[in-house]
């Protein structure tokens, strides 16, 4: 049995679509699908961008095209409002309950709720301010680095740890949705827990979850996933996002291929390994009379398993028996001259 078991995290993001019940029933939906924990951002359009029309500020093109990032965000956000609900049900339902925020004031609410953990958006990896002041809560840090350079990977991981904060998981994420299947550079992840000295895991954006069942294997400690109960709701995360029963089956193979992973395992006591009764051994292959010479047509490795083992064939070519054998007598140190 694998001692390893992966953090999933729901990531309800949007998929509430402006509806307080919806985003209740998705808490629930979760559990039941098996998440570990529900994920929300924290948020309002004017704590995370300017009320603005200008080009720098218009969504030209992708899934949010004919947006500005003011108005997306005006949809998408949870209002701050639904917070202390969500954690309560989320509690009642056996998940862990944590979010993103995106500014001091968001943190300071999760501090309200005492949020067990922050996550830091891979957009905000170079918000160092931001980062400074969620480390100073000394929680766990999930980290996203989906738009992020290597040296803006360590100045945060830097920033961190000044403020006396170690716990901090890094997420191999592509910052497209949906991303590309040929993007993920999943080998990523195990560079990354050598490369920094953290843990590692997934935010993923690709369909499906062979991603996530992968990143399982290369090792990935926590995987995160947009989860919504039905795609046909609509929102701004809608499409990328993973319905109830698909999260079910991710959730269900992960925990195959962590039972699959086991634990590193190098038998020493060969009466304990299924099947050892079938590996090759000395066999006698053609009778034999006392006195007779051991030559590799009269000896021979076949299966199954309970003669000698093969290694000491040649210590035995040219030595003689010293009794009468027959055709599947198994070869022994007591029938050698």
């Amino acid at each position: 049995m694998s001692a390893h078991k992966t953090f999933i995290i729901a990531e309800l993001s949007a998929n509430h679509n402006g509806s307080k019940q919806t985003a209740i029933d998705s808490i629930k939906a979760a559990k039941e699908a098996g998440a570990d924990a529900i994920k929300i951002q924290t948020y309002t359009a004017d704590t995370i961008t300017l009320n603005c029309n200008a080009p720098d500020f218009c969504l030209g093109e992708g899934l949010w095209k004919g947006e500005t990032f003011y108005t997306l965000y005006q949809k998408a956000y949870t209002p701050w409002e639904w917070h202390e609900e969500i954690f309560h049900v989320a509690k009642e339902e056996g998940l862990v309950c944590f979010s993103t925020p995106f500014d001091k004031t968001a943190v300071d609410l999760l501090e309200s709720l005492n949020s067990p953990i922050y996550k830091i958006a891979s957009f905000e990896i170079t918000d160092i301010p931001l980062i400074k002041y969620i480390a100073s809560k000394h929680k766990p840090i999930i980290l996203s680095t989906g738009i992020a350079m290597e040296e803006d990977i360590q100045l945060a991981l830097d920033t961190i740890r000044a403020e006396g904060s170690n716990d901090i998981t890094l997420l191999k994420c592509t910052s497209a949705y949906p991303a590309p299947i040929e993007d993920a550079n999943l080998l990523t992840i195990p560079d990354m827990k050598q490369r920094f000295g953290v843990k590692a895991g997934l935010s993923d954006h690709t369909e499906g979850y062979t991603v996530p069942m992968a990143a399982v294997a290369l090792g990935a400690e926590v995987v995160e996933k947009h989860f919504i109960i039905d795609r046909s709701i609509g929102g701004p995360d809608s499409a990328f996002s993973m319905e109830a029963n698909e999260f079910k089956l991710m959730v269900e193979n992960i925990r195959k291929v962590e039972a699959a992973l086991g634990c590193v395992n190098y038998p020493t006591d060969p009466s304990i390994i299924k099947g050892r009764d079938a590996c090759r051994s000395l066999y006698v292959a053609l009778p034999m009379k006392a006195g007779d010479t051991i030559t590799e047509e009269n000896v021979r490795s076949v299966r199954p398993g309970y003669g000698l083992h093969p290694k000491h064939l040649p210590e035995l070519l040219g030595r003689k028996v010293n009794r009468d054998l027959q055709i599947g007598d198994r070869m022994s140190w007591e029938v050698v001259e």
